[in-house]
């Protein structure tokens, strides 16, 4: 299991190493047809409803591809 929290550790430290030296690479987060943004004088509410599904579908797929 260490082995695991090493791993895991190391791949968030490298995506947030990433994200912040290159951060166009979020840009399409939230921004898919889908996502529910509703904006008032008072408040926002943002759903990104497509970019989970998509975000869910791409770890659903490492998943099974690290298991085999």
């Amino acid at each position: 299991m260490a082995r695991w929290l090493m791993i895991i550790g190391a791949a968030l430290l490298l995506l947030g190493v990433a994200l912040h030296y290159t951060p166009w690479l979020l840009n399409w987060f939230g921004r898919l047809p889908g996502d529910i943004r509703i904006e008032s004088e008072r408040s926002r509410v943002f759903i990104p409803i497509t970019s989970m599904l998509v975000i869910s579908l791409v770890l659903s797929l490492l998943v099974n591809l690290l298991r085999r």
